[in-house]
């Protein structure tokens, strides 16, 4: 057939004529209100392979159209089937099995539909074999295009699908992803159920009675929404804060709940309904529905703080549970707190190991944080740096500007603060203290990585992409181990003390000079680090309870080198802006 070969040739040619032209006039696009963005997509859709292949398929359908072998494929393989049973060799078995599968009669059903031009919706849709012999398709009247699905169900999992009443109608409201449902792509969300295994359903609740009794198959028989499934999504989230569905008298379906604990890391599949996502956690195939923010945002909201049970501390290996939240807040320092501040959810993305830029200490007073600052800056000196404070106070006798503090007047001490210069400060015997974030500036152009030990309410004003912190909190142990930790220390100096005074003659220092802490002390340390945990915790990317100094040390260098070798998990703001 030349003809048609020299009309494929020209069509060919048409669209490499269409390409040359966008090519050479590209910018009569510009002038029409289309960007250079949106032109480069326009050239590099039209070079794309599978457009050219589509061309040339369009073009050989147009001029050299197929003509089908048979228009009645389906009569002729009921007849070899036929003809296959009489027959007792295994190659005539193994045909008669090929030819039974589903995919082959699905097959052989669209090859007679595309040879007759039969492109209309057939009455009743059969989804499997065994569906098909149980139903006839004049059973229900008034639907133009019925589909019967059949689900193997197994006694373990559940089908993974919601429901809802509409009208007159039960809606498949939710596919969860990753269940028997969403696996085999039968049921999607908008079609309207009519039957249960040949039983009419009218609510959900008479749904949920056929499923608990039910094993093995189960046949559905729908009409149709043709709504495609939502694609998967690449969102992750870091649960803050611990739920459990059978717990909570919210949800739709308590089986289909996902159980997660603070700090999972949750993979969100669909955020289509507002008060119920899908998701999974990482590394897990199991999905279900978890509450969303906005939903646990209203239920927090309503809930006082004074009756709020849920949030407990550990501390080493005791649950602690608090039976008022108090977390108060002077007015002064409501600016430096978001306005919003209920940790729900952290979006975080997934990054290959990369050194952070800060070094951030948070814990209670007396915990060690200052002591393990110092050992990391002597031990390696040209890894690690700190700030140098700023301070209104005079200077005192042998005191340098820029050693220990950097010296400034009250006035612009002030200034600097109300124009957010200041990362924290303070007033201290009538003085201003603070820590000047250009004074991080300054260490991070050194190439060290700056560590901070400062107050909790501060670590999220510096947790952005420009200092990218590593927040460490340093949990305090139980009373008892503080005490043996300070006897420790206490025989440790005395034995320091006892050298250097013998030394000088003046005698060593009597135990009462060396016992400045008191069981209430130890008490309070231990309260406040668990105050700290509670309403901070939602910050911190490690936590190390800090019950032995020297194994606390080296439990904290380890943490830092493994940002090196170890993926690690960041906010999504530190990528993306």
């Amino acid at each position: 057939m030349p003809g048609a070969t020299a009309q494929l040739g020209e069509a060919e040619a048409a669209f490499e004529t269409v390409k040359n032209e966008i090519e050479k006039n590209g910018n009569r696009f510009e002038k029409a209100g289309a960007s250079d963005v949106d032109v480069a997509f326009l050239k590099e859709l039209l070079d794309n392979n599978v457009i050219n292949s589509l061309v040339k398929v369009q073009d050989s359908l147009e001029y050299e159209q197929p003509i089908p072998a048979h228009h009645d494929t389906i009569a002729l393989v009921k007849g070899v089937n036929e003809e296959l049973t009489e027959g007792t060799s295994r190659d005539a078995e193994e045909l008669q099995a090929i030819l039974s599968k589903p995919h082959v009669r699905a097959l052989v059903v669209a090859h007679d539909d595309v040879a007759n031009k039969n492109y209309e919706e057939p009455d009743v849709y059969y989804s499997d074999e065994e569906s098909a012999s149980n139903y006839d398709a004049g059973e229900i009247s008034g639907d133009s295009a019925i589909r019967v699905v059949g689900i193997r169900k197994t006694d373990d999992e559940p089908l993974g699908i919601t429901v809802v009443r509409e009208e007159n109608d039960l809606v498949i409201a939710r596919i969860l992803a990753g269940s028997i449902i969403d696996k085999q792509g039968l049921l999607h969300v908008g079609d309207v159920i009519k039957e249960v295994n040949g039983v009419v359903v009218e609510s959900p609740e008479q749904l949920a009675h056929i499923m608990r009794n039910t094993l093995g198959s189960v046949t559905f028989k729908v009409l149709p929404s043709y709504l495609e499934n939502a694609p998967v999504h690449q969102v992750y989230m870091k649960a803050l804060f611990s739920w459990n569905p059978a717990k909570d008298n919210l949800i739709p379906t308590k089986d289909a709940g996902l159980q997660f604990r603070f700090g999972d890391i949750l993979q969100v599949l669909s955020t289509d309904d507002d008060n119920w996502w899908q998701a999974k956690k990482l590394d897990e195939e199991a999905t279900g529905l978890v509450p969303s923010t906005s939903l646990e945002e209203k239920r927090k909201a309503f809930v006082r703080p004074d009756h709020d049970y849920t949030h407990k501390s550990w501390l080493c290996g005791l649950t602690f549970t608090t039976k008022k939240k108090k977390v108060l807040y002077q007015s002064s320092q409501a600016s430096e707190l978001d306005t919003a501040d209920i940790p729900i959810y952290e979006e975080i993305v997934r990054m290959p190991p990369f050194p952070r830029k800060c070094l951030i200490l948070v814990g209670a007073q007396g915990v060690g944080r200052r002591t393990l600052k110092n050992r990391l800056m002597n031990t390696d000196p040209n890894r690690f740096g700190s700030t140098i404070p700023h301070t209104s106070r005079p200077p005192r006798d042998g005191e340098e500007n820029g050693r220990n503090y950097y010296f400034v007047t009250r006035e612009a001490m002030e200034l600097d603060i109300q124009q957010g210069k200041y990362l924290e400060h303070g007033d201290y015997g009538g003085n201003l203290y603070g820590t000047k974030l250009e004074s991080i500036r300054t260490v991070l152009r050194q190439g060290k990585m700056c560590i901070l030990d400062i107050a909790p309410n501060a670590v999220k004003l510096i947790r952005t992409q420009e200092f990218m912190p590593f927040v460490v909190f340093i949990a305090a142990p139980s009373v008892a181990v503080l005490r043996n930790m300070l006897e420790k220390s206490k025989m440790e100096r005395m034995g320091r003390d006892m050298t250097f005074d013998r030394a000088r003659n003046r005698g060593a220092p009597s135990v009462t000079t060396l016992d400045f802490h008191s069981e209430a002390d130890f008490k309070r340390t231990v309260d406040e680090s668990i105050r700290i945990e509670r309403s901070y915790r939602h910050l911190f990317d490690h936590f190390i309870i800090n019950d032995n100094m020297d194994k606390a040390y080296e439990e904290l260098l380890e943490a830092i080198d493994d940002l090196t070798s170890k993926p690690q998990w960041v906010p999504v703001s530190w990528v993306y802006n």
